[in-house]
C-alpha cells in the first residue's frame, strides 16, 4: 500500500514555506531541524516532486509545483483543525480562528460593525481580517491566508466565486464653493473642464473612467493617490472634484474643512459589493457561518437603508444586535 502523507508532514512544509528557512521553521514547531527537513522530503518523495529549492545562503523558495501544492497543504490543514473543533465543540456552537479579507476603502465602513456583530452570532470564534486592494484579496484567497474576502464586484477572476450582497453608486464630491456644488445633482459632462483628484485603488481607477467615459468625460487628473483620505482633503482643499463610492457620516476632511457631496444626475449602473471566496474550495464551518451572517445582516441593512432613504446605493451600518432584541440602525449612511 502507497505511504500517506501525514499532517505532521504538511505542517512541516507550510511552515517551512511561509518562514523561508528550515531553522525557523523547526523553531516554531519545537522539533529538531533533521525532523522537519526529513518530513518535507518524504512528502516530496511521497508525491513525486520537489516542492522547496534548499539554498544556503537565500533560504527556501517554492518550486512551480510547490506554490500549486501550497494553498492545497494549507486548505487541508484548515479542514483537519475545523474537524478537531467540530468534535471537540460539538453541541456547543462553533469555536477557532476566521480570517476574512476586507477592500481596503471599504474596509472603514463595514469591518468594525462586521467584526463587533458577529461576535455576538458566534461568540467562540476569533475573527481576524487583512486588508488589500481586489487583486491582492483574490490572491490571498487563492493562498488561503484568508477564507473569504468583501469586495466590489469588479474584475473577479477566474477560479473566485462572488456572491453580492447589495450595489452601490458612485456620487460627485465638491469642495465648498465650487462652481457646481449649489446644484442638487451633477451631470457628468459638466466635469469635464475641472480638475480630478482620482482614487487609484485598483479597480478604482477603470471603474470612475469608464462611468465618465460613458458620458464623454476625459478626467483631467491633477493628482492621483491610494488614500481615501488624502482624496478627500485635497478636495476640500479646492484641488479639484472627485468621484467615490463610500461616503462618512460628517462631510469634513481631517483639516476640518467642509466637503459637498452631490449625487451624479446620469443613470450610472451599480457596483456590487459581496463576498468572495475561492472556487471549489470547502468552506469551513467557520466561513459557512460568516457568509450567512453577511447574507441576512450585512445585505439586510443596505436594503433597510435604501427603503428608507431616495438616495440610490446608500447604506448603513450594521443594526446593532444584542441578545433578546435588535435596536434600530444608526444615523450615519455609507454610499
Amino acid at each position: 500500500m502507497a505511504e500517506r502523507m501525514s499532517l505532521r508532514q504538511l505542517d512541516y512544509f507550510v511552515t517551512a514555506a511561509e518562514v523561508g528557512t528550515m531553522t525557523a521553521a523547526a523553531q516554531l514547531l519545537y522539533v529538531s531541524q533533521s525532523a522537519v527537513s526529513a518530513g518535507i522530503g518524504e512528502l516530496e518523495h511521497q508525491l513525486g516532486v520537489q516542492l522547496l529549492v534548499r539554498a544556503k545562503a537565500k533560504g527556501l523558495t517554492l518550486t512551480p509545483a510547490g506554490r500549486l501544492f501550497l494553498p492545497e497543504a494549507r486548505a487541508l490543514l484548515a479542514r483537519s483543525e475545523e474537524l478537531r473543533l467540530g468534535m471537540r465543540e460539538a453541541g456547543r456552537g462553533l469555536a477557532g480562528r476566521l480570517t476574512i479579507g476586507c477592500f481596503s476603502t471599504l474596509a472603514p465602513f463595514l469591518l468594525p460593525c462586521v467584526l463587533e456583530e458577529f461576535r455576538t452570532v458566534c461568540p467562540d470564534v476569533t475573527l481576524d481580517f487583512v486588508e488589500g486592494s481586489l487583486d491582492e484579496l483574490q490572491d490571498l484567497l487563492r493562498e488561503g491566508t484568508c477564507e473569504s474576502a468583501l469586495l466590489y464586484g469588479a474584475d473577479i477572476q477566474a477560479g473566485i466565486d462572488f456572491d453580492a450582497l447589495y450595489s452601490v453608486v458612485p456620487h460627485v464630491l465638491l469642495p465648498q464653493g465650487h462652481a457646481l456644488a449649489g446644484a442638487e445633482a451633477v451631470r457628468l459632462a459638466e466635469l469635464a473642464e475641472h480638475d480630478m483628484i482620482m482614487l487609484d485603488v485598483p479597480p478604482s481607477l477603470r471603474y470612475f473612467t469608464e462611468v465618465l467615459a460613458a458620458a464623454g468625460v476625459g478626467p483631467r487628473i491633477r493628482y492621483s493617490t491610494e488614500s481615501f483620505e488624502t482624496v478627500r482633503s485635497l478636495v476640500a482643499r479646492g484641488a479639484g472634484y472627485s468621484l467615490l463610492i463610500q461616503r462618512p457620516a460628517l462631510a469634513v476632511s481631517y483639516e476640518g474643512l467642509g466637503l459637498q457631496v452631490r449625487r451624479i444626475a446620469d443613470d450610472v449602473a451599480p457596483l456590487p459589493v459581496g463576498l468572495a471566496r475561492l472556487s471549489g474550495a470547502r468552506p469551513t464551518r467557520r466561513a459557512a457561518a460568516f457568509a450567512a451572517f453577511c447574507r441576512e445582516r450585512v445585505a439586510g441593512a443596505a436594503d433597510a437603508t435604501r427603503r428608507a432613504s431616495p438616495a440610490a446605493g446608500a447604506t448603513t451600518p450594521l443594526p446593532r444586535q444584542r441578545r433578546g432584541h435588535r435596536e434600530a440602525a444608526g444615523t450615519g449612511t455609507v454610499s
